[in-house]
């Protein structure tokens, strides 16, 4: 057991000192809020502020909040397809430990990257302006490390089903892009036309956002113009998928490792 705990709290440090020390990385945390916060919300905040009810940039805010924990948590999963090509992650898929302690070290260590990385966006929030609530915001600090979880099961999944970097590389993006609008990070998906709400509702992202979203919001005079669904619905879901993703996921790497 303590074998399996040194494993899964190396690999974590290792993929946090990674990020840590990827100067491009860090700054990508930042170029992103800026341009969809600072840009986006505040062009929306400008044209359709007053006939929206809300505020845009706060709404955007907390979307891309949880956009990045949940995106950062699933493409730190799905670079194991790389790790697999390295030396030093061969040295970790020989040694004897279990695949179950790669994947929970993993998922730590990515969780980490992107509650830091969201860190880093509430700061930027800060020095941008951008009206925050800090006793709603502070709410949704237990939730944070929820949506990291899910959205590594979510990577777990992907990246069971991947076979070489260049291939991740091309599919990850073609993934991840429409779920940012389809689960409204950008702007509101409470009224759908009925094929835009059926996928909205399939996209995993959607439920991470719309969780976060419902606790901020919570008891205000925005929340039926911003909210999908309760906190407890949000969460359920939640919980069935990420059992889903990391029950097929875990076994189907898990199976595949075996047979290298």
């Amino acid at each position: 057991m303590m074998k399996e705990l040194n494993a899964i709290f190396a690999i974590a440090a290792r993929d946090f000192s990674k990020f840590l020390h990827d100067r491009f990385r860090i700054l990508a945390t930042f170029v992103f809020p800026f341009v969809f916060i600072g840009v986006l919300g505040g062009s929306l905040q400008s044209n359709l502020g007053e006939k929206a009810g809300f505020n845009f940039m706060t709404f955007v805010f907390v979307g891309v909040i949880a956009q990045v924990l949940f995106q950062s948590t699933a493409s730190g999963i799905i670079s194991l397809v790389n790790d697999r090509e390295t030396d030093f992650s061969r040295e970790i898929f020989v040694s004897p430990i279990s695949r179950y302690s790669i994947i929970i070290g993993k998922i730590l260590g990515e969780s980490l990257v992107a509650l830091a990385q969201g860190v880093g966006i509430i700061a930027f929030g800060l020095l941008i302006r951008v009206p925050i609530d800090f006793s709603r915001l502070a709410g949704l600090l237990p939730l944070a490390f929820v949506v990291c979880l899910y959205g590594g099961a979510f990577g777990i999944l992907i990246m069971a089903n991947l076979t070489n970097q260049r291939f991740a590389n091309q599919f990850f993006p073609f993934l991840m892009f429409p779920q940012f609008f389809l689960s409204g990070v950008f702007s509101p998906i409470t009224s759908l036309p009925p094929g835009l709400s059926l996928l909205s509702h399939i996209a995993p992202m959607t439920y991470a956002v719309d969780l976060l979203r419902s606790v901020y919001y919570a008891g205000t005079k925005e929340y039926s113009l911003i909210v999908l669904a309760p906190f407890y619905i949000n969460l359920a879901v939640m919980g069935v998928l990420f059992a889903i993703f990391i029950v097929i996921g875990t076994t189907l790497f898990v199976r595949g490792e075996r047979n290298r």
